[in-house]
């Protein structure tokens, strides 16, 4: 009799600390289109950071899950991506990486109560809210008082802006509080039409702005926008000062723009040029994983990523993700510490680059 009871006692330990059920994560980004750069670089970064603490035991015996999928090209195709998820049973939702995609995939996660927690998404509207969508990046107020500031403070006093209507969300938002920022200290925005990416040619657009006679031209687009509007306006007219919004600080406006981008100015939200013995490592390991460099998108997940994962490591048995979020940061990131606000909200640094020599250089 008490061999058999050894015995059952022994296999509830053993199932007691088993692996068990798999700890679920969600990442949904922009992995088709016009800013899969940024989707692909974000998930490259989640699989290299959930794979460290795989291999630091921080999860114990627990296997992690990232089930992944694509924002696709439409709010419907969002929204069906975040349903999935939900029915997968994840904890978090790390992602999507714009804010357009946010206005289609929020209402699924908060009816659902889970937390979606977006790298990059910076649009203001999200900014100060209660709610089950946590933030890493600066808000469009503060990146466009940065830029407003900054580029006044160098002579550009009269400037011409092509904006972006396929990210609406974000580029508006970009746009209305870059606009009261720079006329506030003086600055005049001479006109801001907005464009399609999926246009033709981008010519009469650039003819229009430079029309203006502008002391430079501000892109609120992607990097593929960028770089094709840079080209056009180097064809014109050479020289032209250009500055674009931090969504398109990727390696892919320097691959796609060549000549065109050199001397083209923009803020990010990480600095490129760190020299510290974390970020270079994290920056080897990702180039010999995915054979390049990582990109904006890339720091900020992989931010994201150590946030959640201590959290889902630390937290007490029934503690909701939200709640484990807010009790154990700041968490250690690569390049700063993050801590969220009651509400879900955090705040970057911000570095001004330059295009030069084909690769982005701190002012």
């Amino acid at each position: 009799m008490w061999r058999g009871l050894l015995v059952a006692m022994a296999a509830l330990l053993l199932a007691a600390c088993g692996p068990g059920e798999p700890l679920r994560i969600g990442f949904i980004a922009e992995l088709t289109g016009r800013s899969a750069d940024l989707g692909e670089g974000a998930r490259n970064a989640m699989m290299l950071v959930v794979d460290e603490f795989r291999a630091g035991g921080q999860l114990g015996r627990r296997p992690v899950e990232v089930i992944v999928r694509d924002v696709g090209a439409d709010a419907t195709s969002a929204r069906r991506s975040a349903e999935e998820l939900v029915a997968a049973g994840v904890e978090v939702i790390v992602g999507p990486m714009n804010s357009g995609s946010i206005d289609a995939i929020q209402p699924v996660t908060e009816a659902a109560g889970v937390l979606l927690l977006s790298p990059t998404a910076s649009a203001v509207k999200f900014h100060g809210k209660d709610d089950h969508l946590f933030r890493l990046n600066s808000t469009t107020r503060d990146n466009g008082r940065h830029y407003a500031e900054h580029y006044h403070a160098r002579g550009i006093r009269r400037i011409a802006v092509a904006v972006n209507q396929n990210n609406r969300a974000f580029s508006e938002s970009w746009l209305e509080e870059f606009r009261r920022a720079y006329e506030a200290i003086g600055g005049e925005v001479l006109s801001a039409p907005f464009f399609d990416s999926g246009a033709p040619s981008y010519e009469p657009l650039v003819h229009q702005l430079l029309g203006e006679r502008p002391d430079g031209l501000l892109v609120i687009g992607n990097a593929v926008d960028s770089a094709r509007l840079a080209q056009q306006v180097h064809k014109l007219r050479p020289g032209t000062p250009m500055i674009v919004a931090e969504w398109a600080g990727t390696s892919q406006l320097i691959e796609l723009g060549g000549k065109a981008v050199e001397g083209l100015m923009l803020l990010q939200n990480y600095n490129h040029e760190d020299d510290s013995p974390r970020f270079q490592a994290f920056q080897e390991a990702y180039r010999k994983r995915f054979g390049k460099a990582p990109v904006y998108s890339s720091v900020l997940t992989y931010d994201a990523g150590i946030a959640v994962l201590t959290a889902l490591a630390r937290r007490d048995a029934g503690m909701k993700m939200k709640q484990a979020l807010l009790s154990f940061g700041p968490y250690e990131g690569l390049q700063q510490k993050i801590g969220f606000d009651a509400n879900g909200d955090a705040r970057r640094a911000a570095y001004f680059m330059t295009v030069k020599d084909g690769r982005f250089v701190r002012e």
